[in-house]
């Protein structure tokens, strides 16, 4: 019987986040256990638990590095075509664009009822976002684009709205999160901020309603 190749710590961590992504995408992420991640990357399932602790913390950490693989902020910082509002308003036309993240995106919804996942969410949103909206939103102040004196509180609030909106967090019917989104679009365009469209309202809608029912009256 041959032996089964030696693997590096960090090889294997990624095979295993490969793995999972490919059957969160094709079965889902409800129907997905950790031994049907362990056969697809090869490995025992003790494997799995050297580097993560549940289900849940491969699926934040699949967002988080999806993310980085193609950060759309990092795609238009650099061009000298657009204003800062105009960079935003593309950076959240890519983020949309990105099919697989957001497919992975409103599997996740779910998991954050685990307060340890929704607190290392927030940190994660935190840490990596806030530092990036700040900086394109002050260069739309330099350029006059973005008019508002609070630059760096909206950075802060922009990574943290998803968490409000999320029925899994704050429960909420279909219209309740409609209604979240026609407010966000007016406290931000009042705060010189108009970067959420009706393309975005359906969004919202589409991964953070699912599986929310609507209203009875």
């Amino acid at each position: 019987m041959a032996r089964p190749v030696k693997k590096p710590p960090e090889q294997w961590k990624q095979e295993i986040l490969e793995a999972a992504k490919e059957l969160f995408l094709s079965k889902g992420y409800e129907e997905t256990a950790v031994s049907d991640i362990m056969e697809l990357a090869g490995g025992a399932k003790g494997m799995f638990y050297r580097f993560f602790q549940t289900k849940e913390e491969v699926m934040r950490a699949l967002g988080d590095q999806m993310f980085l693989e193609n950060n759309p902020f990092e795609a238009v910082k650099e061009r000298s075509d657009l204003s800062g509002l105009e960079k935003i308003r593309a950076m959240l036309a890519l983020d949309r664009g990105d099919q697989e993240r957001e497919e992975l995106s409103t599997q996740a919804v779910s998991i954050l009822k685990d307060p340890r996942i929704l607190a290392a969410a927030v940190e994660s949103n935190r840490r990596v976002l806030t530092p990036l909206w700040f900086e394109l939103i002050e260069e739309g102040q330099r350029d006059g684009s973005i008019q508002t004196e609070y630059g760096k509180e909206l950075s802060e609030l922009l990574p943290l709205v998803n968490f409000w909106m999320m029925p899994s967090v704050f429960p909420a019917s279909r219209e309740d999160i409609r209604r979240k989104c026609r407010f966000v679009a007016k406290v931000l365009s009042a705060m010189g901020l108009p970067i959420i469209d009706d393309e975005m309202y359906e969004r919202a809608e589409r991964i953070l309603g699912t599986g929310v029912e609507e209203r009875r009256e």
